[in-house]
């Protein structure tokens, strides 16, 4: 009897701590819900207001295209955002300059050789044109920071919220932000309500052709928050694209 009542107390015993562990687990789940819910909201909150302030303004955007190591395409355009809330690019007038390679082969190749290097020029230049406009949709899709993206990131339960080493910012880590497997890293400042950091790694059609782009931050006098430089880095294709944005002025209603 006495065993058996030992044996008994026992199981109680353990089943008590695991109800403890169980419940403690729930609590510590539900507080790391909470903290991540409410570093959402906050960036949410400042996404908001800074994308209002900067409806105000247009600045120029300086975009300079390098494939293996040259440049091959430097252009100027000046945004402002339209009534649909969208940003409209004015190109500036010559501005825009296509490098293009140099014929080899010089006048041995001939007319007929002069007709086919300007054919694979022309197709290399076509092909680095519909690359350059996948790569501007793709560079929308983070830059800037969408409301809803993160919204519906957080309801999948994609978002990780870390305290960051700098200056008291919290880094922010989203999965499957605008595409299957792509990652997200910001570090926030909730203090100042502004993104410090900011690095995206993703892809134009497959997983491993990796793309990644950083995009630094600065800010205008009435504190606004801009994104200043966008380095986007396409590793496979050997091309890098460097995004300066400057100028900022307020425009009339």
């Amino acid at each position: 009897i006495r065993d058996r009542l030992s044996n008994a107390l026992i199981a109680a015993a353990v089943l008590s701590a695991a109800a403890v562990s169980g419940v403690a687990q729930d609590v510590d789940a539900a507080a790391k819900q909470q903290a991540v819910q409410e570093k959402v909201a906050a960036l949410k909150e400042s996404v908001a207001k800074n994308q209002a302030t900067l409806k105000e303004y247009s600045w120029n955007e300086a975009t300079e295209v390098s494939l293996k190591g040259e440049v091959k395409k430097s252009e100027q355009k000046e945004c402002r955002y339209g009534p649909d809330g969208k940003v409209q690019k004015t190109p500036i007038a010559g501005s825009d300059q296509p490098k293009q390679a140099e014929e080899k082969g010089g006048k041995k190749g001939g007319r007929r050789g002069g007709a086919l290097g300007q054919k694979v020029v022309q197709k290399k230049t076509d092909e680095l044109k519909e690359y350059m406009q996948q790569v501007g949709a793709l560079v929308h899709l983070y830059v800037p920071p969408d409301r809803d993206k993160i919204q519906s990131a957080v309801k999948a339960g994609t978002v990780a919220v870390e305290r960051s080493a700098e200056g008291g910012a919290t880094a922010l880590t989203f999965s499957d932000y605008a595409k299957e497997e792509d990652h997200l890293e910001l570090g926030f400042d909730p203090a100042a309500g502004k993104i410090r950091t900011y690095n995206v790694t993703s892809y134009l059609e497959k997983p491993d052709e990796v793309v990644t782009l950083s995009v630094n931050f600065d800010s205008l006098p009435d504190g606004t928050n801009y994104p200043k430089e966008i380095v986007l880095d396409a590793k496979s294709k050997q091309i890098l694209v460097r995004i300066i944005n400057s100028g900022y002025k307020k425009v009339g209603p």
